[in-house]
């Protein structure tokens, strides 16, 4: 009952908050197959912090999302990251050049939910941390810890915080297969963040990840 709660505040406050002409944004489909291995990947992975001013192809983006979120079965809606009790309670943001967008697994889409940049704010509320607005884009993931307490108790705070880490390896790992360049960041003003995404106050952000084409 509390997630049936939570899922249909959701959609109000996104219905509500954002402006008429809020654009969805049909991605392309994910390939399920690529030319750099899992094993390539894990090798060339390293933490990068200067980007370049290059765009990333909404394919790219696509694909990342996939890695983060995506749906892999039809039937149960099994993502790509694993989730205890398959309660997913988590929720992945984009802040790019044209605004901010919410991630929807279902029907891999993107929903606008602003047409501001904020990655200089986001920078700011990160203690200065310039390559968060130096990125492409930047990846929010945030948690509702009430959807896994409904079930888990005080034991969902591990839980979350097991699956956001899945989440953010899947992403970083995508982005070295798409030739790609991230990192992780925990630092940042929690209520300040939340304010820029325009987010309720039951979503916790968690992790920004800056992705970009990368200064060798």
């Amino acid at each position: 009952m509390l997630r049936k709660a939570c899922a249909i505040c959701l959609i109000l406050i996104v219905a509500g908050g954002t402006a008429m002409s809020a654009r969805t944004i049909s991605l392309p489909a994910p390939k399920t197959s690529g030319k750099v291995s899992l094993e390539e990947s894990l090798f060339r992975r390293r933490s990068q912090r200067s980007f370049k001013a290059n765009d990333i192809p909404l394919e790219y983006l696509s694909q990342i999302l996939w890695a983060a979120q995506g749906i892999t079965d039809q039937t149960y809606g099994f993502r790509t990251a694993p989730s205890a009790g398959a309660l997913y309670p988590l929720f992945i943001y984009v802040a790019k050049n044209d605004g901010v967008f919410r991630y929807i697994p279902d029907g891999h889409k993107l929903v606008e939910l602003s047409n501001t940049d904020i990655r200089p704010s986001l920078g700011r509320a990160s203690l200065g941390q310039s390559y968060i607005r130096e990125a492409a884009l930047d990846i929010i993931i945030c948690a509702n810890f009430a959807i896994s307490q409904a079930k888990y108790g005080p034991r969902a705070f591990r839980y979350v915080c097991m699956e956001i880490g899945h989440v953010a390896q899947n992403i970083q790992l995508q982005t070295v297969a798409l030739g790609l360049g991230s990192v992780v960041v925990g630092a940042f003003w929690d209520d300040v963040i939340r304010t820029n995404l325009k987010i309720p106050e039951n979503q916790d952000p968690l992790y920004i990840i800056p992705i970009g084409y990368y200064n060798q």
